[in-house]
């Protein structure tokens, strides 16, 4: 849930097991030739995020990595939570370059994700965006099943619900809902809204609140 779409989240261009080091970003040297892929046993002994044990990264229909579930979900079951590191608009434009899309925005200016290269993966859950999607945002950074999930469904959410910036993409996840263009701006659309009461990140709801309390 930054900028070009994967984004942050799953590799998608305008492009996980323990819980969110809270901590503030520093940026230091990013290792810009580090090229090392990461084994499930790797990315885990690494990891910044948290992904269910019924969740594996694998490739995706959509766009490169996604998230799978290898095992049922039932409504409100905690698919994954983002964790890495706290940074600001300022970090983020300055270590995207090196990192790519990898962040989630919490807040305004406020944006949570990895910092170096040999977290990246870790620090990252891997949700393509799909226009009917099947986990949401609880918060800021937690996502639960929003219905029954099967085993082998790509785990996905709709990026209305977490971002807020300037990105446009054409969207391929194929549903019968299909917006067709994906914007970093949907989020104001009141069909959407609708859509998704309650299930916004928490600072999107807050500007959703905002602006009808102002009508």
């Amino acid at each position: 849930m930054g900028a070009a779409l994967q984004r942050r989240e799953s590799g998608q261009l305008p492009l996980h097991k323990q819980y969110f080091v809270p901590a503030l970003c520093q940026v230091s040297p990013l290792q810009p030739t580090c090229t090392e892929v990461y084994s499930t046993t790797a990315m885990q002994s690494r990891a910044l995020s948290h992904l269910s044990p019924k969740a594996a990264v694998k490739n995706s229909p959509i766009h490169g990595r996604g998230l799978f579930a290898v095992a049922g979900f039932q409504p409100g079951e905690i698919v994954c939570i983002k964790g890495g590191y706290i940074f600001t608009r300022t970090t983020l434009e300055e270590i995207q370059p090196t990192l790519g899309p990898a962040e989630i925005q919490i807040a305004d200016d406020l944006f949570i994700g990895p910092c170096q290269l040999h977290v990246r993966d870790g620090g990252m859950i891997f949700s393509n965006h799909s226009c009917d999607p099947n986990i949401g945002v609880q918060g800021q950074i937690v996502f639960i099943a929003l219905r029954q999930i099967a085993a082998g469904d790509e785990l996905t959410h709709d990026w209305a619900t977490t971002d807020d910036d300037d990105h446009t993409m054409t969207c391929r996840c194929g549903a019968l809902t299909c917006r067709g263009t994906v914007t970093g701006k949907d989020w104001q659309k009141e069909e959407l809204q609708r859509k998704y009461s309650g299930r916004f990140s928490w600072y999107l709801q807050q500007k959703i609140d905002s602006r009808k309390a102002e009508r």
